[in-house]
C-alpha cells in the first residue's frame, strides 16, 4: 500500500507501533525494512523526511488488521 503527505511522523510511527504483525517499508530498490523497528524508524526519516512532511512511502503490513489500521489512520489524519 502506498500512504501519502503524512504530517503527523510521531502519530505515524505511534500507529505502526501499534500494529500486531510486521509493517515493512519498500525502498526504491526494492527491500524491505522492518518500520516496527526504531533503527529504521530514524533512518527512514533521515532519508526522505521533507518540509515538516513524508511525501510518500510504500509499506507492506503482513496482518489485515493492520492494514485496516494504517488505512483509519491516513484517513483521519
Amino acid at each position: 500500500m502506498k500512504v501519502e503527505n503524512i504530517k503527523d511522523i510521531n502519530k505515524f510511527f505511534q500507529v505502526i507501533d501499534s500494529c500486531k504483525g510486521k509493517v515493512e517499508l519498500v525502498t526504491g530498490e526494492g527491500d524491505r525494512l522492518n518500520l516496527k523497528s526504531k533503527l529504521t524508524q530514524y533512518v527512514s526519516l533521515a532519508n526522505i523526511f521533507s518540509n515538516g512532511t513524508i511525501p510518500e512511502l510504500e509499506i507492506i503490513a503482513s496482518e489485515p488488521e493492520d492494514v485496516t489500521r494504517l488505512v483509519d489512520y491516513m484517513v483521519n489524519q
